[in-house]
């Protein structure tokens, strides 16, 4: 029996999520879920890089599916190290542990060696900073799906919500609520529009499901709002011109670690 292939207008999604699991299984299971459904529609991913936390399930799972993956992240955080300090009951419990370790017998103490969390599976874009990396993924997209995640999530979703608001682009915002998980955030919502902060018709640039499958045909159905303050051509060529003024200024001065580490810390 032939695979049965389901088309879709996009090429490419954007996947906001956290860089940790979180404490439940429905989590993780929901990453594999889009990753696969992503596969299964044909879609290329677009994520923040990484090979950690729900970031790196929903980025194996379409790359395993054959899909293709673009991971965008800063350079500095390419260099970031995590150092793990395990308690171990005793040296055969080291044979759990993955990566290089040593262990201090008299302080029942594993040490595990530093661990690169930049690895990403796919095609790896290097970018100059947080700002960078953000326009980046959202201009190699035609859509954006939240899973459960924390501040970082939180602040990707916000700030493509509040550019569609704006009118800088027309393109679908979803949240995959596993579980309710973003509840209180639709709440939220609800109540800026009751009490005038949002206007009623904005209240539709984000869509939501339980599921990614449900998600993603609400996403593919999903019609643009078109009352925004800023017109997406102007938006467009004012990026074009900033991104050509950073390459010249980089060509320039070359590359400074320091600076992009500051920035990265602001």
């Amino acid at each position: 029996m032939e695979e049965k292939v389901v088309y879709s207008r996009f090429k490419s999604v954007c996947v906001f999520c956290g860089s940790s699991t979180g404490k439940r299984n429905c989590y993780r299971d929901a990453a594999v879920e889009l990753g696969q459904e992503l596969v299964a529609r044909r879609l290329d991913l677009v994520y923040g890089g990484g090979s950690i936390g729900l970031m790196g399930l929903v980025s194996q799972a379409v790359h395993r599916g054959g899909g293709h993956v673009l991971g965008i992240i800063p350079r500095t955080l390419m260099c970031k190290e995590v150092i793990k300090l395990i308690w171990v009951s005793s040296a055969s419990d080291i044979f759990c542990i993955v990566g290089s370790f040593s262990f201090d017998i008299s302080q029942n103490v594993c040490f595990v060696e530093p661990q690169i969390t930049g690895e990403t599976v796919g095609e790896v874009r290097p970018v100059a900073d947080m700002h960078q990396r953000k326009a980046e993924m959202a201009r190699h997209s035609d859509c954006f799906i939240a899973l459960p995640g924390g501040y970082g999530t939180l602040e990707e979703l916000l700030e493509v919500i509040t550019w569609a608001q704006l009118g800088i682009h027309d393109k679908p915002v979803g949240l995959l609520n596993v579980d309710g998980y973003y509840n209180y955030l639709l709440t939220f919502i609800d109540k800026a529009v009751d009490d005038g902060f949002i206007k009623p018709s904005q209240r539709h640039i984000i869509v939501s499901a339980p599921n990614a499958k449900e998600l993603v045909q609400k996403l593919e159905e999903y019609v643009p709002v078109h009352d925004g303050v800023i017109a997406k051509a102007r938006w467009e060529v004012e990026q074009q011109q900033h991104q050509q003024h950073q390459q010249q200024q980089q060509q320039q001065v070359g590359f400074n670690a320091t600076t992009l580490q500051t920035e990265v810390a602001l």
